[in-house]
């Protein structure tokens, strides 16, 4: 029967956020056999902010300070990395358990934007209690005229692609990563979820002190709305996404001062929201 399976010690450590486990390969014209494959991990994260549970996700249990950080931020919980004193994660028997020491002045926000103890990978508005909740307040971004390039957004999917070793590995996660303004990928992260994957990029930039601004984010998903919201609340001023966007997407980019591009494949990419940030509009697709 196929189980967990022990990793030998002779083949390389899986990916972290994988397992490996023993699979049957069938068939209707193949016999079966038995072989070890690589799963992603899900498991439930809640996350409790000064002793305070606040919300419960499924997601990968890796990178989870970068979550921290990124959910938070993102959330509107907290106004910058140096809100957050401490981060410690704890290994339950039933998931993991992240306990975020912030600052006091940052409780009311807590309280704005709490959410129910149950949460789904897939959406990133689960628990939310009302529509007023659904959007948040955000200012437009600055415009970024002619800031960017054709080249350097298809540099950046085309890197993308090579730069995930879990979804490799096991072809059941997402990835976000943020490049530079010349395409160059300078950090990727990945999830289960594509907002969780999003938020744990989010996180390593205001922890590594990058300016988000200066740069543009490639999922590999398609971009919902929350997606382009979580950019804009980062600062992201361009959103690349491998698949296609939502309306609600389009119509927040365009309020926002995002430019927000989808199906990002090969050299090519359809621009749905301020295509006069590329510095060359004419060779857009």
């Amino acid at each position: 029967m196929p189980g967990d399976l022990q990793q030998p010690e002779q083949q390389a450590a899986p990916p972290a956020g994988s397992r490996l486990r023993r699979v049957l390969r069938a068939g209707a014209q193949t016999p079966g056999r038995e072989e070890a494959d690589l799963i992603a991990q899900e498991v439930p994260v809640a996350l409790e902010y000064n002793g305070i549970s606040h919300a419960t996700l499924l997601a990968t249990p890796h990178d989870l300070e970068d979550f921290a950080f990124g959910f938070s931020y993102t959330e509107g919980i907290i106004r910058s990395a140096r809100d957050i004193y401490g981060v410690d994660i704890v290994d339950g028997p039933q998931g993991f358990i992240v306990q975020i020491d912030m600052a006091s002045a940052c409780q009311n926000q807590l309280k704005l934007r709490r959410r129910s103890l149950a949460g789904r990978s897939g959406c990133g508005l689960c628990g939310i209690e009302s529509l007023d909740e659904v959007r948040r307040e955000l200012p437009a971004l600055p415009a970024q005229q002619g800031a960017l390039s054709a080249r350097a957004i298809s540099s950046a999917v085309d890197q993308l692609r090579s730069l995930q070793p879990l979804h490799l590995a096991t072809g059941a996660t997402h990835a976000a990563g943020w490049a530079d303004r010349d395409g160059n990928i300078q950090c990727v992260r990945e999830d289960v979820g594509r907002h969780n994957a999003l938020d744990k990029l989010i996180g390593h930039l205001i922890r590594s002190s990058m300016d988000p601004s200066q740069g543009i984010a490639v999922i590999s998903s398609r971009a919902s709305f929350e997606m382009v919201q979580k950019a804009a609340a980062a600062g992201i001023p361009a959103l690349v996404a491998v698949s296609a966007p939502t309306s609600y997407a389009v119509q927040l980019a365009d309020e926002l001062n995002i430019l927000l591009a989808g199906f990002a494949r090969s050299s090519l990419f359809t621009v749905y929201s301020h295509p006069e940030y590329l510095s060359t509009p004419g060779n857009t697709p």
